[in-house]
């Protein structure tokens, strides 16, 4: 068998597991859903937020597996992409560098640590420093399209 057949069949089950698990939690009807959840028991939902996850991991580790293999296999491709990393790499650290953090009180009654709060911060630095990169790089291209003409 080859590995379209493979997957035709493991996506044709994997879509018969969910109707199947969906058709019980319909049946079963949410009033008795509820009162099973207040007792603590989740086996009906359970059953259906597992298969998601499992189909999750499939999905994920298939992209990354060809996208590496991608990668692997043309040198070019390889280079380009370990630069683009490393120039994230580069504004992320500074970003971290530009960010400083204090102990914050949160809703709940717990406190974010310093540390946490410095990575919040660089978190959301480096979105800012992303942007203002793609806007900047945009105009760039524009202004340089217009001179061309």
């Amino acid at each position: 068998m080859n590995i379209q057949k493979i997957t035709n069949y493991l996506v044709i089950g994997l879509g018969v597991l969910g109707f199947v698990f969906l058709a019980l939690i319909l049946f079963k009807g949410d009033d008795a859903i509820e009162m099973d959840a207040l007792q603590g028991d989740f086996g009906s939902i359970s059953y259906i937020i597992l298969l998601a996850q499992i189909i999750l991991v499939i999905a994920v580790s298939l992209s990354l597996g060809f996208s590496i293999k991608n990668l692997v296999s043309d040198s070019n491709k390889l280079k380009s992409s370990l630069m683009s990393f490393g120039a994230f790499a580069i504004v992320l650290i500074i970003a971290f560098v530009f960010s400083s953090g204090e102990e914050t009180p949160l809703q709940d009654g717990k406190v974010l640590s310093a540390s946490g709060a410095r990575w919040v911060e660089t978190g959301i630095r480096t979105f800012y420093f992303l942007t203002v990169i793609a806007l900047c790089s945009m105009a760039f291209g524009s202004v340089r399209k217009l001179i061309k003409k």
